[in-house]
């Protein structure tokens, strides 16, 4: 097979998937993996595909997002997804945590599943501490200014209050994740507080629907593999190389 036919069937692969790995490349192909990376090196800076770590995706899988929407109106977006990720998550708490939960629909339905506990929470989401403290556990909440639009605690206040603290384990949520964009969000205040937190976190999570993944917001506050994702399923067979994304179904 010539370079530009084999060049032209892996577009077609890429596209009809939406993403392929460079190890299912190589076996389709019965190629060697050198030339799947410089076949997918040519292809990327011709435009014709995305090369990703690990394979490559279709130029138009990225979507972006530019902002959020209410909290109100994402908690009717997959709600059973949400729920199978928030009870897998809450059973990882155990009771000598401290525990720092980010604001979020997916995160809300992490606090709905806490069993009581005598772990101590610390939460930038007004919700999540209304909802902790009816539960009677220990709750902690930082300063800072209200984001209307997802009912966060935001801003320099915020930033410097959390970095007081040293966390076992934490939950985040994401508006997007990709293998070269990492976790993001469409704001700045939120993004500073979502990295501050993780960075100080043993044992960081990230809980995100499949509807989620290839879609990418403003800002980066982590890059991939600073955390393990909690998902129902790996939409795209690229993803599936990696080593920190546990699927949990429903």
């Amino acid at each position: 097979m010539i370079a530009e036919e084999r060049r032209s069937r892996i577009v077609d692969l890429v596209n009809e998937n939406g993403s392929m790995s460079v190890t299912d490349l190589m076996q389709i192909l019965d190629t060697s993996e050198s030339t799947i990376r410089r076949d997918l090196s040519v292809l990327h800076r011709a435009g014709r595909l995305r090369r990703v770590h690990g394979g490559a995706t279709k130029v138009s899988q990225a979507e972006f997002v530019m902002s959020d929407q209410s909290f109100a109106g994402r908690q009717e977006l997959h709600v059973a997804e949400k729920r199978a990720i928030g009870a897998y998550a809450a059973s990882l708490i155990g009771p000598d945590d401290f525990v720092f939960i980010d604001g979020g629909t997916t995160t809300e339905c992490l606090v709905d599943a806490i069993a009581p506990t005598d772990a101590i929470f610390l939460t930038n989401s007004l919700p999540h501490a209304q909802k902790l403290l009816a539960k009677g556990c220990r709750t902690l909440l930082p300063g800072g200014e209200v984001k209307q639009a997802t009912e966060v605690l935001v801003g320099a206040e915020t930033v410097n209050h959390i970095r007081r603290y040293h966390f076992t384990i934490g939950f985040w949520g994401t508006n997007g994740v990709g293998l070269e964009s990492g976790y993001t969000t469409p704001e700045f205040g939120e993004a500073a507080v979502k990295q501050i937190a993780l960075e100080h976190t043993v044992r960081p999570f990230v809980l995100c629907d499949s509807s989620k993944f290839s879609k990418v917001s403003l800002i980066t506050f982590a890059d991939f593999d600073a955390a393990t994702i909690i998902t129902d399923r790996i939409p795209e067979p690229v993803y599936r190389q990696s080593g920190n994304i546990v699927e949990v179904g429903q």
